[in-house]
């Protein structure tokens, strides 16, 4: 934006973020194939990947704390026996200034999830290699796509748990 006589316009005060600490929370991983001894010559993988988030305020001026969980579950396309269970919970501890309050919970839900996701998606790869797997890189994820789904979703379950109007 300009004004009048041609010079930017005033911006805001600049957006601060930054990551002050990242780590596993939670970790779980079960390898169905070795604990019941499954045959794995005619394994066809279906993976599924369930995301969801939550992000809370602490103690701290500034500091919010963002927990982004992952469970995959790969299961065989052939016969549905479970091949693996990874349930991920990993936090980041942001410090965050200049964000208006409207715009925080999507900040928080959004652009701090993206950013640790390179790291989940690095853990998620290792562990599933180290558990006798070939390495799992998941797909990106769109946090954005992921916010709107449960605002939509919320949206429902308030509009369902309304009494109905005589």
């Amino acid at each position: 934006m300009t004004e009048a006589n041609g010079a930017p316009a005033e911006a805001g005060p600049q957006v601060r973020m930054q990551v002050l600490a990242q780590y596993v929370r939670d970790m779980s991983f079960e390898n169905m194939v070795a604990q019941k001894g499954l045959q794995t010559a005619d394994v066809q993988p279906d993976i599924q990947v369930q995301v969801s988030l939550d992000a809370r305020k602490r103690t701290t001026e500034h500091q919010y704390e963002v927990i982004s969980k992952f469970k995959v579950t790969s299961k065989n396309k052939t016969n549905g026996d479970t091949l693996f269970l990874l349930e991920l919970d990993y936090g980041g501890i942001f410090h965050i200034e200049n964000v208006p309050e409207e715009q925080l919970h999507p900040f928080l839900l959004i652009e701090c999830p993206r950013l640790l996701f390179p790291f989940v998606r690095r853990i998620i790869s290792d562990v599933t290699r180290d558990g006798g797997f070939p390495p799992l890189n998941i797909d990106t994820v769109d946090f954005l796509a992921l916010y709107r789904m449960e605002l939509a979703r919320r949206a429902e379950a308030q509009k369902a748990a309304q009494p109905l109007a005589n």
